[in-house]
């Protein structure tokens, strides 16, 4: 699979997580939050770490 292709996304409010495998071949989990000028993004080992950031971010956008 190629790197940055993102499979299993899910919307959590204005943030969503999704799932892709980096360069490494290593699965990856990010949660971006979609609202204009809000600069949240972060990358995760494991699934329930990015869905965590989603539901506790609080946008200051």
């Amino acid at each position: 699979m190629r790197p940055n292709r993102f499979y299993d996304v899910i919307r959590i409010g204005p943030v969503k997580v999704g799932t892709f495998h980096n360069g490494r071949g290593q699965t990856k989990h990010t949660a971006a939050c979609t609202a204009p000028k809000c600069g949240f993004s972060t990358e995760h080992n494991d699934r329930s770490a990015a869905e965590l950031a989603a539901r506790t971010h609080r946008c200051t956008a």
